[in-house]
């Protein structure tokens, strides 16, 4: 993952933002994001603990809760960012742009996969939650509020209550 990808789909993404010294400074998105894949590479060399009590700072400070077992690709965007849950089984792919309040949450409290597989170029509207082990595809959008539970296929729009629409 390259600092400077997370950057340039950061300027890319926000018309808010006028230059990467302002995304460094001001971005609550990026701040998370950073500080997970630090937290991330601690949980794996098995120091789950103080990965987690290093998130739970991370989240007091941004708004914005990654579980530092998540697997998050590069060129990822939180924008606004402040509710955004992301829980420890979610994978996240490459150019993807979260808006805040976004859910990925698990429903099993078994030792599992629990939470959401996102693809590659994925839009995940404002308030949207994704529930369970569910798959979305490449290339899809998730509106704002929708509540999908169920897989969506790569290409697809989800408008909310497990309706999909093909791009």
């Amino acid at each position: 993952m390259s600092l400077i990808d997370d950057i340039k789909a950061g300027l890319a993404r926000d018309p808010a933002t006028r230059s990467a010294l302002e995304l460094v400074l001001t971005s609550p998105g990026f701040h998370a994001l950073m500080w997970h894949r630090v937290w991330h590479a601690i949980y794996r060399i098995k120091l789950r603990t103080l990965s987690r009590m290093l998130a739970n700072i991370t989240r007091w400070i941004t708004g914005i809760e990654i579980h530092p077992g998540a697997r998050i690709g590069k060129a990822v965007v939180i924008d606004h960012g402040m509710g955004v849950v992301i829980g420890e089984t979610a994978e996240i792919g490459d150019d993807v742009l979260i808006y805040h309040g976004v859910t990925l949450g698990g429903t099993s409290m078994k030792n599992e996969k629990r939470h959401p597989t996102v693809g590659s170029r994925v839009i995940i509207g404002a308030g949207a939650k994704l529930i369970g082990a569910i798959h979305v595809g490449d290339d899809v959008k998730i509106g704002a509020n929708a509540v999908i539970t169920k897989d969506v296929q790569a290409g697809f729009t989800a408008v909310g209550d497990n309706r999909f629409i093909e791009n």
